[in-house]
């Protein structure tokens, strides 16, 4: 028998306060979220190794490290409203609803999403709404957000993504520049997002989030 709970804290206290994520609720909201519930069955076993856990074609689970940290720079205080994009099984979602008031999970594949709402639901975190959309489309009806996270890589993010974010909010991101990837983190002023280098990472770039390629000669 996989004793979890004992593999939970041993990620906390390896992949994560290692890192310099120090805050308290960010440590809480890790150690309480089963992330085994939130991984395909077959790779529950390896649920808490320190790489991301891919769930579908190009789509993962991202490695403890670069949640706790996107976590850290972004600062979700208790009342705020998060947009959690790309949520994929809804690991992230959960984890966020542990911080924020309450969380807007997207997810455009529809068996993700489905499993994504029933085990968020099962786990109890009823501040945690899952809705099936094409990911760059966000979900402006239950906008403007006071932060917005993007579960997975990104060459550009959508001008649609960015109107939903509030005036003085925060969006984190990770880009991808060739095979590096840089961590930032974007506070909207005036309607602009200006951004700051966070840390580095890296995922597959999410459906949607593509930078448009020019032609040359």
């Amino acid at each position: 028998m996989i004793d979890f709970a004992a593999r939970r804290t041993m990620m906390v206290d390896t992949q994560v306060r290692p890192n310099d994520v120090t805050k308290f609720p960010i440590i809480e909201a890790m150690l309480s979220v089963p992330r085994e519930a939130f991984v395909p069955g077959p790779k529950r076993e390896a649920a808490y190794v320190g790489e991301n856990i891919e769930i579908a074609p190009g789509r993962v689970v991202l490695e403890a490290r670069t949640l706790a940290k996107m976590l850290d720079a972004l600062d979700i205080q208790p009342d705020e409203m998060v947009l959690d994009v790309g949520c994929g099984l809804g690991y992230s979602a959960a984890v966020i609803a542990r911080l924020a008031e309450a969380v807007v999970a997207i997810e455009e594949d529809p068996d993700l999403a489905r499993e994504a709402q029933k085990t968020l639901s099962g786990e109890g975190a009823d501040n945690a709404a899952v809705i099936e959309t094409p990911l760059a489309a966000g979900a402006a009806k239950h906008g403007p957000y006071d932060v917005i996270m993007i579960e997975g890589a990104v060459e550009t993010v959508p001008q649609a993504i960015i109107d939903q974010l509030k005036e003085g909010g925060r969006i984190g991101a990770l880009f991808m520049e060739g095979a590096l990837g840089v961590a930032r983190v974007g506070m909207k002023r005036d309607g602009q997002v200006t951004w700051r280098f966070a840390f580095n990472a890296s995922a597959p770039v999410l459906p949607g989030f593509t930078a448009e390629r020019g032609f040359t000669l």
